[in-house]
């Protein structure tokens, strides 16, 4: 499932997107491993940011920053996908997906 976050980020400054993980029956979970990845909307890996591995917390705070929020010729969205597994009783590393797409504010002039 994709989320649109509401917040816009701007050109090379930082955003923060935070993820909370709950199981199937919506009942907050620390997962045991969590891996992160952002690129652009055709799936490019953006600024070698692929499979991060993340301390395993009921919620994260993923921050970008810099290069993480430039702009190119593909546009201006970008997807966090996140991979995590957690155990439940219906099984051990049972695996949670999911994304998020922000759009970047492009800035006339950015040094």
């Amino acid at each position: 499932m994709t989320t649109q976050l509401a917040v816009t980020a701007v050109e090379e400054s930082t955003y923060a997107v935070t993820a909370a993980f709950k199981d199937e029956d919506g009942t907050a979970i620390t997962p045991q491993t969590i891996l992160w990845t952002l690129t652009d909307k055709l799936g490019t890996v953006i600024n070698l940011r692929e499979n991060i591995s993340v301390v395993p917390a009921t919620s994260i705070t993923i921050v970008l920053t810099g290069d993480d929020l430039a702009t190119s010729t593909v546009g201006r969205t970008r997807v966090i996908t996140i991979l995590a597994t957690y155990n439940s009783d219906y099984g051990t590393l049972l695996k949670l997906k999911g994304a998020a797409t922000f759009d970047i504010e492009n800035l006339v002039a950015v040094s």
